[in-house]
Order: structure tokens, then sequence, then C-alpha cells
């Protein structure tokens, strides 16, 4: 495909004064642009694409094309055209499939939308455990009813209501108000109580605001969400003085404004960091967190034997990644749509899906991992890819089975706890008479 042009070779001329050797002259500096635009005016056309040069006759100046080159050139052309089309087609189909996936999607949220608010919902304690409706939860909550179906699964052990939250609020209302009026050294000369000190841990709070869900710009300082956030964890920590606001927990928070009002949104907080594992890790419980991650193992090297090697041979142990997963429930690893539906399912099956959701993390990335050492494994695992589709992780959760010699995650755990039990027995000092 071109424009064959014929060069015009340099002119060669004697100068009187050197007489024997010919020089090669061209234009002068100052005549460049008047060649140029001569040359243009001796065409007959502009080319203006591609498509131009290979259909239009050379200009009457230049040789002709041959029949050969024509036909090759109109060929050309007619590849591009089909090429072309053949592309238009194709990105047609593509959006036409897209648009029925979404259609597909948003009937089948719809319907599963009127299952959960006519049947599930208002027979909620005799409906929940059905084989239908846990076949339903593993499809992913409608976002409409999301926040009730998790507040409902996580419970009220604590009995916590409404007024409670608010007065928790209070006291931290009170909290921040005393830090702007009072220095840091009156604050240390405080009570110097361990409840004094956990609710100092207030101030904490607002570094880790700014860092949550930072694309989202809604949890920021002047975001609709700034001073909800803000209060749940404020309140949480007054509540909790001995475990006080730990780092990732504004994420865990963070999601559950997102489905809920301020006060369930507590509520659901809580109860939530009630929960055994949750409480082991955020209290930093080094025993109980070794008993998790050694349970772990159990099934990593049960499901992934080939990558489980390749871990322990490159010292790869699970606190280097399981830690920030479990602190944040996920939130912050994974793309949030993608989290949302893990939560969906740990608020079904508790702490287990945690560490299913984990396997099925290594399993979708086994390949690549398998081809890293120690650094790329746990900068790769820190920093999970955004473009994670939820489909394919859930696919490689299915596909994780969580039965190690026919025992469950329970019971693989227990085990575990009584091991530690005994062991700690055996080197705890005898009884004296």
């Amino acid at each position: 495909m071109s424009l064959a042009l014929t060069a015009l070779p340099p002119i060669a001329i004697r100068l009187p004064s050197t007489g024997e050797y010919p020089v090669k002259v061209g234009p002068a500096p100052g005549s460049q642009v008047q060649l140029s635009a001569a040359r243009r005016k001796n065409l007959e056309f502009e080319p203006l694409s591609t498509t131009a040069l290979i259909l239009e006759d050379r200009p009457s100046n230049l040789p002709a094309k041959s029949v050969e080159e024509a036909m090759r050139h109109k060929q050309e052309y007619d590849e591009m055209v089909a090429g072309a089309k053949r592309r238009e087609l194709k990105e047609a189909q593509k959006k036409k499939r897209r648009m029925k996936e979404r259609f597909k999607q948003e009937d089948s949220i719809a319907n599963a939308m009127v299952i959960w608010n006519n049947d599930v919902l208002p027979n909620w304690d005799c409906m929940r455990n059905t084989r239908r409706v846990r076949e339903l939860w593993w499809q992913g909550l409608p976002p409409s009813v999301r926040g009730r179906v998790w507040s409902l699964a996580i419970g009220n052990e604590l009995n916590i209501t409404p007024e409670l939250f608010e007065i928790f609020l209070s006291r931290a209302k009170e909290r921040w108000k005393s830090f702007s009026e009072t220095s840091s050294e009156n604050e240390t000369e405080d009570s110097g109580s361990l409840q004094a000190d956990r609710e100092s841990s207030l101030d904490l709070i607002k570094l880790d605001i700014s860092r949550t869900f930072p694309s989202l710009f809604i949890f920021q300082k002047g975001g609709p969400y700034h001073d909800l956030l803000h209060s749940v964890l404020g309140a949480y920590t007054c509540y909790r003085p001995d475990v006080g606001y730990v780092q990732g927990m504004s994420f865990i928070a963070a999601v559950l404004i997102l489905n809920l009002e301020e006060a369930d949104a507590f509520i659901a907080f809580a109860n939530l960091l009630n929960k055994p594992c949750q409480m082991a890790f955020f209290r930093v419980d080094h025993d109980l967190m070794l008993k998790y991650f050694a349970a772990f193992e159990v099934f990593f090297e049960e499901n992934l034997p080939r990558l489980f090697n390749h871990f322990q041979i490159n010292n790869l142990t699970p606190d280097l990644y399981l830690i920030d997963w479990i602190f944040t429930l996920y939130s912050k690893s994974l793309p949030l749509d993608v989290a949302c539906r893990v939560w969906d399912v740990f608020c079904r099956d508790g702490e287990e899906c945690l560490f299913r959701t984990g396997l099925g993390i290594l399993r979708l990335y086994q390949e690549v991992l398998l081809q890293m050492d120690f650094i790329h494994m746990a900068q790769f695992l820190t920093r999970l890819p955004d473009d994670m589709a939820a489909d394919n992780l859930f696919s490689c959760i299915t596909a994780t089975q969580m039965l190690s010699s026919n025992r469950k995650w329970g019971q693989v755990f227990s085990a575990l706890m009584k091991d530690g039990s005994k062991e700690m027995a055996n080197h705890s000092p005898a009884p004296r008479s």
C-alpha cells in the first residue's frame, strides 16, 4: 500500500572558481516554503487518508499506476473495508451481550428482591437456614435488602439499643471537645486509667477516616458520610474502651454505614466485632491468632498443595497477608462490590467464610503466585488486582472444600484449641501440696 513518488537526484554543477569538483546543492533556506507550496500546486489532489492514497490515481505529472498495482490497491482497500465491518460487527455483538447480561442480572436481582421481601424476611427464623434461601444467599443479596439481612444475620447478642448508641456518642463528642480544649500534657495527667488510655484513641480515628475508601470521596472530610463514620467509630471506642480503636475498623464501619442507618450500623458493628474471630484479631490475641493461622494452613495444604509447598519454600506465612484481610473483612483488599458479596456469605456462614475466601483468592491467582518469589508474592497479596471479578472469585471459592480428613472447619479449629490447651497444661507448674 504505497504511492510511488520518484525522488529527483541532486544536481551536480561545476563552479567556475573550483573547476574540477562537482558540488551538490539544494534549495536555499529561504526558498524552502516556496518550493513546498509549488509542489502542492502541481498536485491535482491532496490525499486526506490512506484510503485516498489507495483509490486515487496518481497526479498527471507522475507515472500512472500499472494494472497490477491498481488491482492490488483495490484489494487492499476491500480488505480494509471488510476488516472495519468485522470490527463493527464484533463490537456490536459484544455490546449486545453486555446489555443482555445486564438485563438478565437486573431481572435476577428484581426476582430475588421479591422473594426476600415477601417470603424470607417476614419469616426469617424459619426460612433463613432452608436450602432454597441459602442458595439464594450465595448468589448475592439485592442491595435494597442487604443491610436488613446483615443486621438479622449478625444479630444483637449485646442488646444494644439506639438510646445506648446516643449515650456513647455523646461521650465521644465530649472527649473530642476536651481534646481541642486541653493540651496533650494535661490529657496524660488525667485519670491514667485503662479506660482513659483507650478512649484517647479517638484522636486516631480522624487520621484513619481520610484513608477509608479514598477513591469514593464520601468518607473524607466534607464528604456526606464523614461525620457518620466518625460518630460510629467514636461511639464504639467509648463503648469498648478495653478494645479502643484499631486500624482497619474504619473499613468495616464504612461498609455497614453504606447499607444501614447510623444507629443500626453501630449495633451491627459492635456485635460483629464481638465475634470470637474478630475479637481475637482486634485484641491481638497472639495465641488465638496462631490457632486460626494453623487451621487455615490445614485447608490450604488440602486444597492447594503445590502453592502451599511454594509458600513453605519461600517462608511466606499466613500472618503476612491474612491479618490485613481479616482485619477489614476483605473490604480494603477487594473491590467494594466483590467485598459486599463476601460479606453476604460471611453473614451466612460465619468465620469459616473468611478463611475459605482467602483460599479462593489464592486459588484464583495460583499460577501467577507460583512464578513469584517471597517479595513479589507478599506485595501481590497485600495489593490484589483492582479488576477482580466477583464471579471468578466465587467460582474459586466454590471449588474450595472446607473438609480435611472428614473434619469441617469448626472441628479442625476445636482440635487445635484442645491441643494448645494440653500443651499449656504440660508446661504449667505443678500444683503445690
